[in-house]
């Protein structure tokens, strides 16, 4: 039989396997001889209290066999003389947009402005040590996108498990651990990514699919209200009666290129703010209520949100033990966002604090119309490049400093390669902002004590947490509301936030590209 548990167990016997055999064998009556093998299926951490627990859903097998889950790499059927879907970018989005195409028998063509995930690490270390930017292959253009070198969480707000189940299930076949199966929050690091990456592009081309790789798309090639094709920079053309838009929060030329066509694009409220980075060792005295960490006990998260003045300001991407990145997507900008390798083994914690926008917020930059959202984003990150010297150097600040308008006389070598320029951050951010920000950080230590310190150093600005534009689509075909045969996908159509919800966007795109519907 198999006996179905909910267990609150220390570290120790979390961590190992003989101490949770023990424990399941008292606390059940049941003779260790008997339990065949204990499967954990769920895991989460509650440090609530002093004592940290873990939270384990296990299914004991008593007197039965256990056979483990198998989650081979699909051998999917020979689509290249198939009919074509065009899919503009290789994010999650676009490459879970392929598979689902793979899987109806229809052949994928992925075609993607950037470099593939190995060509692309010579491109960050360009902007990171020679504060070089490269327009088509950075932290957030290539393949895999932004989500690649920027984390690998994998929680989601999303309520279908049952497509979240399937994203995590379709990491695992593709080379991620069975972990992110379990997790509560899970997570793959960004050193783990590229491989998991390429496997699936492998995956694609052995069953025909077609990836074009530093191919950005210049023009949409319609006839009258539908789409039937699309065009590169370099001349080429593909032709394909469905096309799935997957560019990414930072694809702008895409929303330029629907914008001069005349395809209807929306102004989209974001948040904007900064990027902090802690000390790891002070997080997790703050959230494990000790001294020093139990090494069995991971690197600690936070999630902090309050409400300034009526709009939300809360922590986004939180990376324990990782690293601030430069992220701007051309010359003259400058953008940070964070991530963590698998390990989150670094001694530094941050996260993006950002404040909730909204439409009226732009009302400078009206005369931009449906970019005013964009160019209010993108004006923030041109003044840092300004004030930072003309590089790839990120303005910063202590934070308590940063409340008290003074410019701090030291700041320490942070995880951010580029390096630091000392500024007041409120001469670089909207009075909105930096405002929301000041009282955010105070009341933030009323959840967090000690959080609002001298020892965390604000690097700015992070303004990439989502897209300023959406891209309007029938919420019950996804085609666009005026493109037949256009469906708008992902992070920058405004559908996505993350690497799993993007991934499930992608998969139901494809699925109402092919059959009309899709899986709700």
């Amino acid at each position: 039989m198999k006996l179905e548990l909910n267990v609150r167990v220390t570290p120790e016997i979390a961590s190992n396997p003989d101490h949770l055999l023990q424990f399941v064998s008292k606390q059940n009556k049941i003779p260790k001889s008997d339990i065949n093998h204990i499967e954990c299926t769920s895991r989460s951490i509650d440090a609530r209290q002093k004592n940290v627990f873990f939270q384990l859903r296990l299914d004991v097998y008593i007197k039965e066999e256990f056979i483990p889950l198998e989650y081979p790499i699909p051998q999917f059927p020979n689509v290249s003389l198939e009919e074509p879907v065009i899919i503009i970018g290789a994010g999650p989005a676009g490459l879970f947009a392929a598979l689902r195409v793979l899987e109806l028998g229809k052949k994928p063509i992925i075609l993607e402005r950037g470099k593939n995930v190995k060509e692309r690490v010579e491109d960050l270390r360009g902007i990171n040590v020679h504060h070089i930017v490269n327009e088509d292959s950075n932290y957030c253009f290539g393949e895999g996108g932004a989500g690649t070198y920027s984390d690998g969480k994998l929680y989601t707000r999303s309520k279908k498990r049952g497509n979240v189940r399937k994203v995590l299930e379709y990491l695992v076949t593709f080379g991620a651990t069975k972990q992110i199966l379990v997790d509560a929050h899970p997570h793959i690091g960004t050193n783990k990514l590229p491989r998991i990456i390429q496997n699936i592009r492998e995956c694609i081309l052995a069953a025909g699919g077609e990836i074009h790789f530093k191919t950005r798309i210049t023009d949409l090639i319609l006839s009258g209200n539908s789409i039937t094709g699309v065009k590169s920079a370099s001349g080429d053309k593909w032709m394909a009666k469905n096309v799935i838009i997957a560019t990414g929060h930072s694809g702008r030329e895409m929303f330029q290129l629907l914008y001069e066509k005349g395809i209807q694009i929306q102004t989209k409220p974001l948040a904007i703010g900064v990027r902090v980075e802690h000390p790891q060792s002070l997080i997790d005295s703050i959230q494990y209520h000790c001294d020093v960490k139990n090494p069995l006990l991971p690197a600690s998260e936070y999630s902090l949100v309050k409400q300034i003045n009526g709009r939300g300001v809360y922590s986004f991407c939180m990376c324990p033990g990782g690293v601030i990145a430069p992220c701007a997507t051309k010359p003259g900008e400058v953008v940070t966002n964070g991530w963590s390798s698998a390990e989150r083994s670094r001694p530094t914690a941050n996260s993006g604090i950002v404040v909730e926008l909204r439409i009226d917020d732009f009302k400078s930059f009206d005369s931009y119309g449906v970019f005013s959202a964009l160019q209010y984003q993108s004006s923030i990150e041109q003044k840092a490049f300004v004030m930072n010297g003309g590089t790839q150097k990120a303005p910063a600040q202590r934070m308590v400093d940063f409340t008290k308008n003074k410019i701090s006389d030291d700041l320490p070598k942070t995880s951010y390669t580029p390096g630091l320029v000392s500024v007041s951050l409120s001469e670089l951010l909207p009075p909105l902002i930096a405002d929301s920000l000041k009282k955010g950080f105070q009341e933030f230590e009323s959840s967090m004590k000690g959080y609002f310190t001298n020892e965390a150093i604000i690097h700015a600005p992070e303004t990439r947490t989502s897209s300023p534009i959406q891209v309007p689509r029938n919420p019950e075909t996804l085609e666009h509301i005026q493109i037949k045969g256009l469906f708008p996908c992902g992070e920058g159509a405004g559908y996505a936030g993350g690497i799993v919800s993007a991934a499930i966007d992608g998969m139901k795109c494809a699925e109402a590209a092919l059959t009309g519907s899709f899986t709700k």
